[in-house]
C-alpha cells in the first residue's frame, strides 16, 4: 500500500505553503509554474457533450509524477491522498472513475501535461478536485491517477494564493513496490488484487485484428472468474505496437479486444453483459517499440474489472 503523507502548513504570512510526500521511486517528469493563471477544474461528469467546470485563479503549479512500480491501481495511488486532504480540511467537490468520469471524452476534455511525461491509460484512470478555505483566500487541488502496466502516473494541480518556496512534493516516503510478482500468471489473483489483468498467451499478427486459433489458458481462466462472479463486469482494452497511424492503431486494438470478446462468448459461454471492448492503440506502451520483442509485447489485450458485486 501506498504510503502518501500530505503536510500542509500555514505560513506566517498569507502566502501559504504544501508539500506532498511522495514514495522515494517517484520521479518527478514535468512541472509548470505560473504565478497569476487560471484553471479550468472539471467539477462534474461529462454527460450528453457537457462537463461542468469551475474556473479557478491564483498561483497555477502542474506537475506530472512517475512511479517506478508495476502492477498498480489507481485506488491504491488516490486513497491515501484522498484521506489526508480530506484531514488537513480539505473538502471534496469530486471524484470519479474511468467511465464513470465520461470515459474517453472526459479524459480529453481535460487539462493534462503531455505524453510521454503524464501517461493516462483511457481505460483506468480516476480524477479527484478539492477545495479549502486558507489564508489569502481559497486553495484547489485537482489529482489525475492513471497507471500503465509498467508505472503509475499523478498529476497534481494547485492553484491558490503565491505559496513561499517550499516544494510542491518531496520523495521522502519508503518506495511503493510491485504488488505481488507472483501474480504474473494467475489471471483471477491479479483481478482480485490489483483489478486488471494481461492476457498475455493471446497472438495477433502484425496489422490483423483476427485471435489466434489455439486454446489460451487465460481465456479460460477469465471465463471461470466471470462464472463465479455472474455481477462482475469486465472492459478488453486492446493495445498495439507503434506500427501505423494512431487513429488506425485505436480501431485496430480495438477490434482485438472485440474478437476476443466474440470468442469468450462463443466458445466459453461468458454473458455479453459482463464484457465491453476497447481500444488505445499504441498510447500505453509496456516495452520498447524499437525491438520486435517489445513491438510484440505491446500488441496484446488486457481486461480490467469495471463493476463488482460488492
Amino acid at each position: 500500500m501506498i504510503r502518501l503523507a500530505l503536510c500542509l502548513t500555514l505560513c506566517s504570512t498569507a502566502a501559504f505553503a504544501q508539500t506532498l510526500e511522495f514514495p522515494s521511486n517517484a520521479n518527478l517528469q514535468i512541472e509548470t509554474i505560473s504565478p497569476l493563471d487560471s484553471y479550468v477544474m472539471p467539477i462534474g461528469i461529462w454527460d450528453q457533450g457537457e462537463m461542468p467546470t469551475e474556473v479557478v485563479e491564483g498561483e497555477l503549479t502542474q506537475q506530472a509524477w512517475r512511479i517506478e512500480a508495476q502492477a498498480l491501481t489507481t485506488l491504491q495511488l488516490l486513497r491515501p491522498l484522498r484521506e489526508q486532504l480530506r484531514n488537513d480540511r480539505f473538502r471534496i467537490i469530486f471524484e470519479c472513475q474511468t467511465e464513470a468520469c465520461g470515459g474517453f471524452d472526459f479524459r480529453f476534455g481535460t487539462d493534462t501535461l503531455p505524453p510521454p511525461e503524464m501517461q493516462i491509460n483511457i481505460g483506468d484512470f480516476r480524477f479527484l478536485a478539492a477545495r479549502r478555505l486558507v489564508e489569502g483566500g481559497t486553495e484547489y487541488i485537482s489529482l489525475f491517477v492513471s497507471r500503465t502496466a509498467q508505472a503509475g502516473f499523478i498529476q497534481v494541480t494547485r492553484v491558490g494564493p503565491i505559496t513561499q518556496q517550499e516544494p510542491l512534493v518531496t520523495t521522502n516516503a519508503p518506495p511503493l513496490l510491485t504488488s505481488d510478482p507472483n501474480l504474473s500468471n494467475d489471471i483471477a489473483g491479479q483481478l482480485d488484487a490489483v483489478g486488471h489483468a494481461v492476457l498475455n498467451d493471446l497472438t495477433f499478427e502484425t496489422g490483423s485484428s483476427q485471435l489466434g486459433t489455439d486454446f489460451f489458458p487465460s481465456l479460460q481462466a477469465l471465463s471461470e472468474y466471470l462464472s463465479a462472479f455472474p455481477d462482475r463486469t469486465v472492459a478488453l482494452v486492446g493495445h498495439t505496437d507503434s506500427a501505423g497511424s494512431l487513429e488506425g492503431n485505436i480501431a485496430l486494438s480495438k477490434r482485438r479486444a472485440g474478437s476476443v470478446l466474440e470468442r469468450l462468448v462463443t466458445d466459453y459461454g461468458v454473458s455479453r453483459n459482463q464484457l465491453d471492448a476497447e481500444g488505445m492503440g499504441y498510447l500505453s506502451p509496456i516495452a520498447s517499440n524499437l525491438t520486435e520483442e517489445g513491438r510484440e509485447a505491446n500488441r496484446r489485450v488486457e481486461v480490467i474489472i469495471t463493476s463488482t458485486d460488492e
